[in-house]
């Protein structure tokens, strides 16, 4: 196998690629907006990110997807709420389909569970990112607290180092109940604000906390915020069952 070169955080914007082979890469956390891609060979390809007005061979396949992604799962449709009634019941399912995830977790060896897979996040790393998304979109943003991060928190790893109060330790091991511990008190903070939420709560903007910190220093609508946790949540569960399945016939 040849050696693998990375480009880390490189702008290649305004490239043109032609008769270039990129057989055998990897692409994490890259972004193809306005991107055109013709005379191209996709064999055994795997896309998992945003979709959004992706046209295949003459076809928008971004609506395609998602009406498959809602057959497979109808439970998606729920994570689209337009109410406080609806932003309740996408919690619910959250709430729901974690802990269905935790207890398949907890049948594995406890190490595996800090096990990273194809280079992802492992179970463990993923729920102390959540804690993180949910101090910065609730507590900070929401609820106004400057500096509200655990210290068992992960931000994701794009984020600079260095913000006021975020933490950065990546070689933090904590066990699952440990987390969960710390995770528990947040999803409680989060069913009370969803148990008092009213419709016109949610097209109010936020009072922008001054101090620095994550996210900036600037007003938010209540709905991105809130909305911003529960997609979070959602995601983060798929990518981790998704290794949670490969861990299982590891261990078995």
């Amino acid at each position: 196998m040849p050696a693998v070169t990375d480009y880390l955080r490189a702008d290649l914007s305004d490239s043109r690629f032609e008769e270039v082979d990129f057989s055998r890469s990897r692409f994490h956390n890259v972004y193809f907006r306005d991107t055109v891609i013709r005379g191209a060979w996709l064999q055994r390809v795997e896309i998992d990110g945003y979709i959004d007005s992706v046209t295949v061979n003459g076809v928008d396949v971004g609506p395609l997807i998602e009406l498959e992604l809602d057959r497979r799962d109808p439970d998606r449709a729920l994570l689209r709420p337009t109410d406080a009634d609806g932003f309740r019941r996408a919690w619910d399912v959250v709430v729901r389909r974690w802990d269905a995830a935790v207890e398949r977790a907890r049948s594995l060896p406890e190490d595996l569970l800090h096990e990273r897979v194809d280079g992802e996040w492992s179970f463990i790393e993923t729920l102390r990112h959540l804690l993180l998304a949910t101090d910065a979109w609730l507590l900070r943003a929401v609820l106004g607290d400057p500096v509200p991060y655990h210290p068992l928190g992960l931000a994701h790893s794009e984020m600079p180092a260095g913000i006021p109060g975020v933490p950065h330790d990546t070689e933090a091991r904590p066990s699952l109940d440990e987390i969960l511990a710390a995770r528990a008190d947040r999803l409680a903070t989060m069913a009370r604000v969803l148990e008092e939420l009213t419709d016109e709560q949610l097209d109010e903007m936020t009072q922008p906390v001054l101090e620095p910190g994550y996210p900036e220093s600037e007003s938010f609508p209540v709905r991105r915020c809130l909305n911003t946790v529960i997609n979070e949540e959602w995601l983060h569960r798929e990518f981790a069952e998704r290794d949670l399945a490969h861990l299982e016939g590891q261990s078995g």
